[in-house]
């Protein structure tokens, strides 16, 4: 069996051309971890026949794809702009309308009750990702009458962004609890919500799902200041996080987001939260066979910065050419991973906020005070999983280790192992399907699907990896595996051995 030469994931938003059964395959072999399916755009119809044209491509191919169930959120959008597209000329006077009409080059209809609440004389409009700016001269009961400062190209549908405005609304909507109803009906279990700003959000959408029966992950879309604020306690609360670029760098000055990523992917993973970064990721592929120098290099330091995937979205979408796209993603990947692993490039960075986190776990509960850790917040599952981690990354080190086994229930450890960003593969192996897709989204994790849990997991793995043509006689292996403790769950011990 041969095994990806990248270690990176890849995000693929379907849309149009690429929700063919055919094409889907074509790129699942290029190197789709992840199916994003963006429910702002089709209906549900549309929907269904995309998750199961993906399920059967997946299928075929015996490959693990994870769908992601894209929530819209609180978007607000431009109306119907009837003979589009319209272009808005620097220094023009437009009017934005909350009325229902075909919109043109003087007015523009917005879909959002309250903007003439949100918005105030010299606040500044943000159109098509930013692209187009507008600046508020005026409101009235008839609209918002505004100069356009930057001018551009507008069509039906492109997001409104109002940065420093307070918007009344609801960061989980009435429509975002219905689309996820009907994702977990089709079997989905992975959302990423939009425009969060608090903990709170992600609260109210694992709990509408527990009252449907179902555990969900969620992914938290860090697209606004708000967010950027309470990063610390939306990382807690989520089970991974996305950086959505596009429109945090309308609600946020665009020359810090390359500090925000930096800061935000740093705190994911020393707690061991999976990051997707997204947004004009190889934005010049929607329409060239090629990328730009610089979107390759927005790419290699997206990786060095240590997210564990990457996104695309027009280019999968819309683009001529979703499958180079996503063939050019994992050649980045497969270069930069291996500088990094040549030159530890970043790496020291993560060991010593993971050793910080070890200190001041020591400090708070003595050194080996086991017993003082039970019933503290899951604390001690967290503290052993964190030392398991740091050890099983060591002994890749020094050891010169040819993988990694991780039978696992939740996906923690494996998680846990990935922040590390390891040279060599995790092979995490679950009888839940559900967390093995979960588990796509992580770097370096392999997950592989198994009918049932024994005991014997050393025989057990080896055999299962010697089956798919993995691994052989000779190589060198440490297995994760949990045993009866105290609190009765979590991985707490580690085995290094070679296969015979």
């Amino acid at each position: 069996m041969d095994l990806p030469d990248h270690q990176t994931k890849i995000v693929c938003t379907i849309g149009p051309v690429s929700s063919p059964e055919s094409k889907l395959k074509e790129l699942i072999l290029a190197g789709l971890n992840v199916a994003r399916i963006n429910f702002s755009h089709g209906d549900i119809e549309q929907h269904r026949n995309t998750i199961k044209n993906i399920r059967k491509a997946a299928s075929d191919l015996n490959s693990i794809v994870n769908i992601m169930a894209d929530l819209p959120g609180p978007r607000i959008r431009v109306g119907n702009m009837g003979d589009e597209p319209v272009t808005l000329r620097t220094g023009d006077r437009v009017y934005l309308t909350t009325d229902e009409i075909e919109g043109n080059s003087k007015i523009i209809p917005v879909n959002y009750s309250k903007l003439y609440e949100s918005i105030s004389p010299n606040s500044h409009v943000y159109l098509n990702d930013g692209f187009i700016q507008l600046l508020c001269r005026k409101v009235t009961e008839k609209g918002v009458e505004c100069d356009v400062m930057v001018g551009g190209i507008l069509s039906s549908h492109k997001g409104v962004n109002l940065p420093g405005s307070k918007l009344f609304i609801d960061s989980i909507t009435k429509k975002d609890l219905e689309f996820m109803d009907f994702a977990l009906s089709e079997g989905i279990h992975t959302f990423s919500l939009s425009f969060i700003e608090k903990a709170d959000d992600i609260k109210k959408a694992r709990e509408f799902a527990a009252s449907r029966g179902k555990n969900v992950y969620l992914i938290a879309k860090i697209e606004r200041e708000s967010a950027v604020q309470n990063i610390d306690s939306i990382i807690e609360e989520s089970d991974a996080i996305m950086l959505a670029r596009g429109d945090l760098g309308v609600e946020v000055p665009i020359e810090g987001v390359p500090i925000l990523q930096k800061v935000i992917i740093h705190k994911a993973n020393l707690v061991g939260k999976p990051v997707i970064t997204a947004t004009h990721m190889l934005e010049s592929m929607i329409e060239n066979n090629r990328p730009t120098r610089a979107e390759v290099t927005d790419v290699a330091n997206a990786i060095l910065d240590g997210t564990d995937a990457v996104m695309l979205s027009g280019e999968t979408t819309i683009g001529k050419y979703p499958v180079e796209s996503v063939r050019m993603m994992t050649k980045i990947a497969e270069r930069t991973e291996k500088w990094r692993n040549e030159t530890g490039w970043g790496l020291d960075i993560l060991t010593k906020g993971i050793d910080k986190i070890a200190t001041s776990i020591r400090a708070k509960y003595g050194e080996g005070d086991k017993c003082s850790l039970v019933g503290e917040m899951d604390s001690m599952a967290m503290s052993i999983s964190d030392v398991i981690a740091l050890q099983v990354n060591e002994a890749i080190q020094k050891l010169d280790l040819d993988y990694v086994i991780t039978p696992t229930v939740t996906g923690r450890t494996p998680r846990h192992i990935s922040r590390f960003k390891p040279q060599r593969w995790i092979f995490a192996l679950s009888s839940h399907r559900d967390i093995c897709e979960q588990l796509t989204l992580s770097y370096g994790v392999y997950p592989i699907c198994i009918e049932n849990e024994k005991p014997d997991w050393e025989y057990r793995t080896t055999e299962i990896l010697k089956n798919m043509g993995i691994s052989s006689c000779g190589d060198l292996v440490v297995l994760t595996r949990g045993t009866k403790s105290e609190t009765g769950r979590g991985t707490n011990m580690l085995k290094i051995f070679q296969i015979v």
